[in-house]
């Protein structure tokens, strides 16, 4: 526990998306509990515009390819962070480039409080052992830890999230106005083992989109998920493609406006979460238990593999491991069963 109550905290939390998205509703909660609290969040600047409407809140930006980059570039980054007066650092990363800066930092006298991850635990729930197989602290909970230990209660358990945002009047050209709800659906992830197979996104899709009752929002990134999400648009009506359409910022204003986000257990899901927008989750060889469900949604939203067949799920906590004989985990979630879902939750607002 920091002795002194800090009145400016440097908040470390470089990459990934969702894991940068997930301290969105704690510092929403920091901020409010202690509004007399300085908060400063170092990451990239790509991410900026997640942070922009916490009051008391700025963004640093670690430039970590450019003039930050390697010791050096993290020595100078320190030297600059100095400059701000910071009273004591929350190290919400725990990487190699937050451990070089803590150094830096305790060699100044400034305390440092890092996240544990509880590797050891995660280690355990990956490994197939059955009596191993139990929900482990949630990753809000463990950013929440920091911050008691450098003597700032957070108390996450009320709905922390962020306000609707406008919609520029470019969003509002491109998708139109209608009174039919806005279903956004992000169907890819950074490994195969948790992306939805294509061919069954494709029959939810087809279901939703003949319905008439939806527009859908189709997001992803880069050129091949362009390509897919433009065939998706040619073949159902309803169906928009936002790849490359918007800023980051606005499709973020998007977001805020859904009715309900479909995604797989990806960074998609904590930007609407952090929204308080309802989110469906699909699970193939990860799972909710090693921590990284969205915030604030009911646990039945996140729909898993049957461990049932498959019963070493979770295979690894990120998806990047796929034991012979899981490459089908995922087709256990039957489109019927996604598609029920989104329209009880729909029908139910």
């Amino acid at each position: 526990m920091v002795k002194n109550k800090p009145g400016h905290i440097l908040v470390i939390r470089l990459s990934a998306m969702g894991d940068v998205a997930m301290t969105v509703p704690v510092l929403i909660a920091l901020t409010r509990q202690h509004p007399k609290l300085k908060v400063t969040v170092l990451t990239r600047k790509f991410f900026a515009p997640m942070f922009e409407s916490i009051p008391n809140l700025s963004v640093y930006e670690a430039d970590v390819k450019g003039r930050h980059k390697g010791v050096f570039g993290l020595w100078k980054l320190y030297k600059e962070l100095l400059q701000l007066k910071i009273d004591a650092v929350a190290d919400l990363h725990n990487v190699l480039r937050s451990k070089v800066l803590k150094r830096y930092f305790q060699f100044g006298g400034i305390p440092v409080v890092q996240i544990d991850k509880g590797r050891a635990e995660k280690k355990a729930l990956t490994s197939g052992n059955p009596k191993f197989f139990k929900p482990l602290k949630t990753t809000h909970q463990r950013y929440t830890d920091v911050f008691v230990k450098l003597g700032l209660p957070v108390d996450v358990s009320k709905k922390q999230v962020l306000s609707k945002q406008r919609l520029s009047e470019k969003t509002l050209g491109l998708i139109g106005v209608n009174s039919k709800k806005w279903i956004g659906i992000a169907p890819f992830a950074a490994f195969e083992g948790k992306t939805y197979p294509l061919e069954l996104m494709e029959e939810v899709v087809s279901e939703l989109n003949e319905s008439e009752k939806y527009t859908i929002f189709l997001f992803g990134g880069g050129a091949d998920q362009e390509r897919t999400l433009e065939g998706f648009k040619k073949k159902f009506k309803n169906c928009l493609n936002l790849v490359g359409k918007l800023s980051f910022g606005e499709e973020l204003a998007l977001i805020s406006n859904l009715d309900l986000m479909l995604s797989m257990d990806s960074g998609n899901a904590h930007l609407a979460a952090m929204y308080g927008v309802p989110v469906v989750t699909l699970w193939g060889v990860t799972h909710p238990f090693a921590g990284f469900s969205p915030f604030g949604q009911d646990l039945d939203n996140a729909l898993c593999s049957d461990r049932n067949t498959y019963p070493l799920i979770p295979t690894s906590v990120y998806g990047n491991k796929m034991p012979e004989g899981y490459e089908k985990a995922m087709h256990t979630i039957l489109p019927k069963t996604v598609v029920d879902k989104l329209q009880l939750i729909l029908d139910r607002d």
